[in-house]
């Protein structure tokens, strides 16, 4: 069996905030309170597809057009 890495993240109060907002995007439900590594896992995904999506589009969409629909990360 392989060996599971795990880490304790440090929750700066700014980390905090941002990942009590981004629950109520990933809840399911206004009563669901999703654990942080179902909103880490739900963050990652998102950023990764993000990334692939815009690749894709830069074939077929203008840059201005992309950049104008982009986040602050990508």
């Amino acid at each position: 069996m392989g060996s599971t890495k795990r880490t304790t993240i440090r929750l700066s109060d700014e980390r905090q905030r941002l990942l009590d907002e981004a629950k109520g995007t990933v809840a399911d439900g206004q009563y669901d309170d999703p654990p942080n590594s179902n909103v880490i896992d739900a963050a990652l995904t998102h950023l990764i597809e993000s990334r692939e999506n815009i690749d894709v589009a830069r074939g077929e969409i203008d840059p201005t057009t992309i950049q104008q629909f982009n986040t602050s990360v990508l």
